[in-house]
């Protein structure tokens, strides 16, 4: 578990934010200059807080009222950079292995065999890290923070400057790191797509503020009056099990509680779930399940909440059978027009070109 309760003054930015989180994967969500990263240098150690409390799986790390600030080659935390930060006139081997340097003997939990496998990298051991690539050096460098047996991964932007398969490709391998090694991750990003796939619980922040806590759709949608993006930053994810490939049309039938959703694209692996995001701007609401229409995604549910104000949108929340949430962004003239009211009965509407089959992980391929 990680707690946090914190502020800082920098100039004319001042962050205060306290938390408390048992997610394997938490998200710091927010618009440049929210204190996202901040934060995560001040878990990290690479900031002291003017005043507060660190504390990770009861360990304290940071209590200014005790005069206590470890430092932070010994908080024994994992760092990862949107830059990998690699020697470059080192050898793939030597840059991993540095990240043992600080970890005591009984302490190194993390076998390098099987973080080499898991990464991906072995081929690569006895290449400098300068002639790496973007990818390349994302995956050395989660190397080496695991090869220090963490307490806790900091991630802070790894994939913002990779390109859309690179980015796919480490979430992938993220997703494999917190499965096998149980090692609790910190993930700084602005990207909804990577914390709605990866994330067990997100805290987003604005202008150096806690303003929404909790799971990832549903913190997001909160948000997103406050934060920039707006209607477009809101997006659900949706658990569903890969279900038949239908060879014919080239769609793939993911089987989830409250119908069928279908995407155009042959995702593999029937054995595995995958998590759908659905943009709110993609969902379009009915009374009824249609017929003469073109989309065939029609899942259903109950309306729980409409979040609206004096303009012209309105979002509508709407909890799936299944207990997931899916939320809509309509128009407030729509919202009367079809008189949806909270308990309502409705059905949620998907066309399945609007859905990403590069966004449901490995196996997703499309179909030229």
């Amino acid at each position: 578990m990680i707690a946090v309760d914190v502020t800082l003054k920098r100039g004319e930015f001042s962050l205060e934010a306290a938390f408390e989180s048992k997610a394997r994967i938490l998200a710091l969500h927010g618009p440049s200059g929210s204190g996202k990263t901040t934060l995560a240098h001040l878990v990290a150690g690479l900031v002291a807080p003017d005043a507060g409390r660190i504390a990770i799986n009861g360990a304290r790390l940071v209590d200014t009222a005790q005069r206590l600030n470890v430092p932070p080659e010994k908080r024994r935390i994992g760092l990862v950079f949107q830059d990998a930060l690699l020697f470059p006139h080192l050898d793939v081997r030597t840059n991993i292995l540095f990240g043992r340097f600080f970890t005591p003997k009984a302490e190194r939990r993390v076998p390098f065999d099987a973080v080499v496998e898991t990464l991906g990298v072995g081929h690569l051991l006895r290449r400098r890290a300068g002639a790496l690539s973007g990818g390349e050096r994302q995956r050395v460098g989660l190397a080496r923070a695991l090869l220090c047996s963490p307490r806790l991964l900091v991630m802070d932007e790894p994939m913002a400057s990779l390109d859309y398969d690179r980015r796919q490709e480490i979430m992938t391998l993220i997703e494999r790191l917190r499965d096998e090694f149980s090692i609790p991750i910190l993930l700084v990003s602005h990207a909804a797509d990577e914390i709605l796939r990866l994330a067990d619980e997100v805290v987003s922040l604005d202008r150096g503020r806690i303003v929404a806590q909790g799971l990832p759709s549903e913190t997001l949608a909160a948000a997103s009056r406050i934060t920039e993006g707006g209607r477009f930053s809101v997006v659900s994810a949706l658990e569903a099990q890969v279900g038949a490939f239908d060879a014919r049309y080239g769609v793939t039938r993911l089987d989830h509680p409250a119908g069928e959703i279908v995407v155009a694209a042959h995702v593999t692996n029937g054995e595995r779930k995958v998590r759908a995001l659905i943009n709110a701007t993609d969902v379009a609401l009915s009374h009824r399940k249609p017929a003469d229409i073109s989309i065939r995604t029609a899942l259903e549910g109950k309306i729980v909440a409409i979040d609206e104000d004096d303009g012209p949108l309105a979002f509508v929340h709407i909890e799936l059978i299944g207990g997931e949430r899916l939320v809509s962004a309509a128009t407030r003239l729509s919202v009367d027009a079809m008189n949806l009211t909270v308990g309502s009965a409705i059905f949620t509407l998907v066309k399945s070109v609007a859905l990403d089959e590069r966004e449901l992980g490995a196996g997703a391929t499309a179909r030229e």
